[in-house]
């Protein structure tokens, strides 16, 4: 089966976005240091591109979590492949994720991370597919894209890691 890659979100697009997103994380955290916990592989350049733009004290921490494999649906089955380096205990943490899908991965990384005793815990996504969700329990507040229920790649997002380097959102068609 051959796959195209057509344009969802142009990569200005996707820029101008992040300055908003950026602009209302300083406006909400008035010179806080905060942590971004960025969730690999595919949040990775998202938060890169946000980090850059915020003024206060940042910190990184990485977690890779699975949950799809080489397949286009998330299995259910949530493992934790890399842990955080540091505590997170008293920390305003900002959860940085690619994608919020059906929620079951975040749901369980939200849970993880607030037993961890951080100051406050946010999450923000760069693409988000409510229409997918079957968990009630994740609210994401600060949103890039709502999105239709369509496989995306680009701009860190991967089918069977393929596409990441891509500087704009796509969608994965299929032909035989």
């Amino acid at each position: 089966m051959k796959e195209n890659v057509t344009t969802l979100i142009t990569a200005e697009a996707v820029a101008k976005r992040i300055k908003e997103i950026a602009e209302q994380i300083t406006a909400e955290y008035d010179g806080k240091p905060v942590t971004l916990v960025c969730v690999l592989k595919g949040a990775v350049i998202f938060m890169v591109d946000l980090a850059r733009m915020l003024p206060m004290p940042v910190e990184f921490d990485f977690m890779d979590i699975s949950s799809y494999g080489a397949g286009m649906e998330s299995s259910g089955h949530i493992k934790i492949n890399k842990d955080l380096e540091h505590s997170l205990e008293g920390k305003h943490v900002l959860l940085v994720e690619d994608i919020v899908d059906s929620g079951r991965t975040l749901s369980h990384l939200i849970k993880y991370l607030n037993a961890k005793n951080p100051a406050s815990l946010k999450l923000c996504t760069l693409l988000d597919k409510p229409e997918r969700r079957v968990v009630d329990d994740v609210a994401v507040d600060y949103v890039g894209f709502v999105i239709p229920d369509k496989f995306v790649v680009g701009y860190g997002l991967d089918y069977d890691q393929r596409y990441r380097n891509l500087p704009y959102i796509g969608v994965v068609n299929f032909e035989e």
